[in-house]
């Protein structure tokens, strides 16, 4: 049996299809609510019920959650850090980077709109 994660723990958690560093600030039934404290992936562009399509009714803008945003996680996607947390605006931008990287090799229509969407979040995240 995994052990349970406690409140103040450092933690990386899965939200939707971002990843991130956080802390645990509260415990529910099968969930944690985590405050994020860095970025390690950006969360996809698009339809999450149709994952890699463009011709979906709308094709939604996902932002990263913010610096010190909390959030429910269900507890089966967050795990134990240890290490160095690093700092919210580089960790984002390395985010954003290689989320590029992945779309540029990838040149699908779906890759050009994510490509699209992140360059107008990116002008958002740091005016």
């Amino acid at each position: 049996m995994e052990k349970q994660l406690e409140i103040g723990q450092k933690v990386t958690g899965i939200y939707k299809t971002g990843k991130y560093i956080g802390e645990i600030t509260n415990i529910r039934p099968s969930q944690y609510v985590v405050r994020v404290l860095a970025v390690l992936k950006h969360p996809d562009q698009g339809d999450l019920h149709n994952p890699k399509e463009t011709n979906v009714e709308f094709f939604h803008e996902r932002r990263a959650l913010a610096h010190r945003e909390q959030t429910n996680i269900p507890e089966v996607y967050v795990k134990p850090f240890e290490g160095g947390i690093p700092d919210y605006k580089e960790s984002l931008k390395e985010a954003l980077q290689k989320q590029y990287a992945i779309l540029n090799e990838d040149g699908s229509e779906w890759a050009k709109k994510s490509i699209e969407m992140l360059h107008s979040l990116e002008k958002d995240y740091f005016k």
